[in-house]
């Protein structure tokens, strides 16, 4: 298995099977074996109705439910730890990160991989179908973890993205931490590149997620990432040359 598309969702009945059928496609035209694991994280509406129905339709589609509401990331790490592909594919449920570009951050990753195997391809929302406040919110997280992190990346939370499934397992694993991931993969010896993305409006229902919610929780979150990176060591491996190993 080439590609796991892990997709956290919550009440987001009305866009289950448009967006499945959009990831199929997309992964269909790359030519590579691929799954789409969709984490049902508590819904309280049709979701998993609507999953069931489009699991009769879509043969790589697999279905995982949490039975009470853990949070984003803890559905993307139920997801992730399930999932049979090398690279994970990393996609919002809400339909408004457009997975036609999945084929583009492959190409970048397959490019830069001939001399760099240790990478992470994050979207970039330049041009963000949202309401002010929420752009403006974003721009201002964006820029914080930015400058206080050293993630080097213009859009962090957005939720497309493709790395090594092997590379996320060995991250500190926490509540919130999908905000962090450039930074932590960077924390592992990553390099993060950016590639634009499509963002198209919310078609149905509505985020999950308020505002200040994720301020004040992102405040706490930041400074425990800042806590490991200050704590992080680690030490560089010298191979033993020819005549080294010649006296043992």
């Amino acid at each position: 298995m080439k590609f796991s598309v892990v997709v956290p969702v919550r009440n987001e009945a009305e866009n289950i099977v448009p967006l499945v059928n959009e990831i199929r496609d997309a992964l269909t035209n790359i030519g590579e074996p691929f799954e789409i694991l969709y984490v049902n994280d508590g819904s309280a509406d049709g979701t998993a109705v609507q999953l069931e129905a489009a699991r009769k339709t879509v043969p790589e589609l697999r279905v995982l439910t949490h039975a009470v509401f853990q949070g984003q990331s803890r559905a993307l790490i139920t997801g992730i730890r399930a999932a049979c592909g090398a690279l994970i594919v990393q996609l919002d449920g809400d339909g408004q990160n457009d997975p036609a570009r999945i084929p583009v951050l492959w190409a970048r990753y397959r490019q830069e991989t001939e001399t760099n195997r240790r990478l992470m391809i994050c979207g970039w929302r330049r041009s963000r179908k949202d309401n002010v406040w929420r752009r403006f919110s974003s721009r201002f997280a964006n820029g914080l973890r930015a400058r206080l992190l050293g993630d080097k990346t213009p859009d962090s939370g957005c939720g497309l993205k493709l790395y090594p499934r092997e590379a996320f397992m060995d991250l500190p694993h926490f509540d919130h931490m999908h905000r962090f991931l450039p930074a932590l993969f960077i924390r592992r010896g990553f390099t993060v590149l950016s590639v634009d993305v499509n963002h198209r409006p919310r078609a149905h229902g509505h985020s999950n997620y308020g505002t200040w919610d994720r301020l004040w929780a992102g405040i706490w979150d930041l400074m425990g990432v800042m806590w490991l990176q200050r704590r992080t060591r680690y030490p560089e491996i010298v191979e033993p040359t020819a005549s080294t190993k010649d006296r043992f």
